[in-house]
């Protein structure tokens, strides 16, 4: 029996690749202060198609959808943002006060796997409600900096755009209509199908006969009203204060249907077509959209697989060693009185990882055990040491550090100095 298609396993040579970034990126988030909200892998179909919008590819292609036994839609999560909307409406959370909150965990979407793109696939989002300026889009972007920073992850470059508001998008959108009419030899037949329900789409085609049309297309920054101007200006402007790099690209406009105003990538070329890493923008109406008050609202997606990714790839982190202690024992020396021991260690030093072989064997093989376990201290329980309540404790990584015998609160006190250098 074999997974199933674009579904993936994550092995413990790897997992602490995932944890560590983990770790790293909801650290960072507390520092922030932004807070985690979970909800469920399943929702309602309507709850995507009225959200992301009707022809997205996302509800036209690559949903996985089903009927319940009660013969209701219902569609594994293929993004985040639109239950985070229902979750904090149906809470009551929006209301209260500004909200900033992140999640994380799988998203599901049916399309051709491929590298850095599986039909499962790992996100840890940000949502913000409440704050209408570019000063939350700005946060977000310098929370994203700062990320990759910490992280040791280079050449990676910020795309930004606006889409203007509502009304400049209309403008523009009839604008591009009556432009690409003019070029339907050009249009494949996807651009087609989308000309007239979503236009906007079509200036992030990737068909490389249509580029130079695309690229000769009239921009939105003529169509954009003042104040729609002054909210990109004003999120450049941080941006340049904080020594945050940046391109404007007039081509970017996100796949989903319900951005607004700002919108960025961050993007990378070492990991070929599948470079964006992190990406997402303003959603101002989508909150009013889905029942609620009218509300700003802004966020990002972060792809931990392609982030896992990129990090194996370029080396940039090192294997932790996995254990601690690894206790060695002889087979004359009860295994009852051996775990007694162990269980007591990881009292005296809380978080010590110590493991053990659970049946007996020869030292010769529990301590090839250690070494592939990465162990930086073995303990060596025999007769002997038993007889004279002794414990000998042997230093893995340097070989020239002499194997000594300790009592057993000596050996405490040796561990506990060596762990915390």
């Amino acid at each position: 029996m074999k997974r199933l298609r674009g579904m993936y396993d994550v092995t413990p040579d790897l997992v602490w690749v995932w944890q560590k970034l983990e770790a790293a990126v909801t650290g960072l988030l507390h520092q922030y202060g932004y807070q985690e909200i979970r909800f469920p892998l399943l929702e309602k179909t309507a709850l995507f198609h009225s959200a992301i919008g009707e022809v997205t590819d996302v509800v036209e292609k690559e949903m996985f959808t089903f009927s319940d036994r009660k013969g209701v839609s219902i569609s594994l999560r293929p993004e985040g943002t639109a239950s985070t909307v229902r979750a904090v409406l149906e809470n009551g959370l929006v209301y209260n006060e500004p909200q900033k909150l992140w999640y994380s965990g799988p998203m599901f979407r049916y399309e051709k796997p491929q590298k850095g793109r599986n039909r499962q696939f790992s996100q840890i989002g940000v949502e913000v409600f409440g704050y209408p300026g570019p000063e939350a889009d700005a946060e977000l972007l310098l929370m994203t900096h700062r990320l990759w920073q910490q992280l040791g992850i280079d050449n990676v470059r910020l795309e930004l755009n606006t889409l203007g508001s509502a009304d400049c998008r209309a403008a523009y959108r009839s604008v591009l209509i009556k432009y690409f009419e003019q070029h339907l030899d050009v249009l494949d037949e996807e651009a087609k199908n989308r000309l007239h329900s979503n236009p906007l789409r079509l200036l992030d085609a990737k068909n490389p006969a249509m580029q130079t049309v695309i690229k000769a297309a009239p921009s939105i920054t003529d169509y954009l009203s003042d104040a729609s101007k002054e909210h990109f200006a004003r999120l450049c402007a941080i941006l340049d204060a904080c020594d945050v790099p940046y391109d404007i690209n007039q081509q970017l406009v996100r796949g989903l249907d319900y951005y607004s105003h700002n919108v960025f990538e961050w993007i990378t070329d070492e990991l070929g077509a599948q470079g964006t890493l992190c990406a997402g923008g303003r959603y101002d109406a989508l909150v009013e959209m889905q029942g609620g008050k009218p509300t700003a609202a802004t966020g990002f997606a972060m792809g931990v697989d392609r982030l896992v990714e990129l990090i194996v790839e370029k080396n940039i982190w090192q294997p932790p060693a996995q254990t601690d202690v690894y206790v060695v024992w002889d087979k004359q020396v009860g295994v009852d009185q051996v775990m007694a021991i162990s269980e007591q260690l990881r009292s005296d030093i809380p978080g010590v990882s110590v493991m053990m072989h659970l049946t007996a064997a020869s030292f010769k093989s529990q301590f090839k055990k250690a070494d592939k376990a990465g162990a930086r201290f073995t303990l060596i329980l025999g007769p002997d040491e038993m007889a004279q309540q002794q414990i000998s404790v042997k230093t893995m990584q340097d070989r020239n550090v002499p194997q000594q015998q300790l009592s057993y609160s000596d050996m405490v006190s040796f561990l506990k100095q060596q762990l915390s250098e």
